[in-house]
């Protein structure tokens, strides 16, 4: 956990995930909220690998772009803030 300003006061913020050493983006999970979120999160993407391919790429693409965008929508809300890369 790492402590960030917010205003006047210090507050104790829990990350889900860290951002990554190097680079832009975030690595696995860092708490048990990340990985209640993230374990569900790849179950249901393999389901849909399972479930759509080969038969049907498009919808399997379609479910792989949603599947995308909430993972990184939930690392964006609950993740430590990304660097730019210039430590």
């Amino acid at each position: 956990m790492r402590r960030i300003a917010r205003g006047d006061a210090m507050s104790d913020k829990v990350y889900w995930f860290r951002r990554k050493r190097f680079g832009w983006g975030w690595g696995l999970p860092c708490s048990w909220q990340g990985w209640a979120f993230f374990i569900p999160w790849l179950l249901v993407l393999v389901g849909c690998i399972v479930h759509f391919t080969p038969q049907r790429p498009l919808p399997f693409t379609m479910a792989l772009a949603v599947m995308t965008a909430i993972l990184i929508g939930v690392c964006v809300l609950k993740g430590e803030p990304p660097t730019d890369g210039h430590r």
